[in-house]
């Protein structure tokens, strides 16, 4: 039997820093195309759960433990990656500490959702919507 091509699978996390004010999120500005600032993440390896991935992604690119808290939904848009049709599921996560760049992360920082950078990579401003109606409403990401 031929297998199917199909898009590939990645995780993304929305990391809160809970011992914080306000609980900041912490961001990632690419090292790589394409550049600008995104949620962490990356793909999910052959043999790991979507949520063993975005754990992993953490901890390898921000160097953070976290503990996932909601999945706040599943973004599939063909177009949300230049690169190559990707799907990810985005989760919501605790950690504590302070975050530093590692992997392909540049640079890492801490922003508000009222402070964002005007230059997010992929879909992530999409993202970053869905997560704002969330806190503000308890709301997961609505089907489209």
């Amino acid at each position: 039997m031929t297998l199917p091509i199909t898009p590939l699978l990645a995780a993304d996390i929305i990391i809160e820093l809970v011992d914080f004010p306000g609980r900041p999120i912490v961001l990632i500005e690419r090292a790589n195309p394409p550049f600008g600032w995104a949620i962490p993440g990356g793909f999910v390896d052959i043999g790991e759960t979507v949520e063993q991935a975005a754990i992993r992604e953490a901890k390898e690119e921000v160097c953070l433990d976290v503990k996932l808290t909601v999945l706040l939904g599943i973004y599939s848009n063909p177009k949300r990656d230049v690169r190559n049709h990707t799907v990810t599921a985005v989760y919501i996560a605790e950690a504590s500490g302070k975050p530093k760049a590692a992997d392909d992360a540049k640079n890492c920082e801490l922003f508000n959702l009222s402070k964002l950078p005007s230059q997010l990579a992929f879909d992530h401003n999409l993202v970053l919507q869905d997560y704002q109606m969330y806190r503000s409403s308890g709301k997961v990401t609505p089907l489209r």
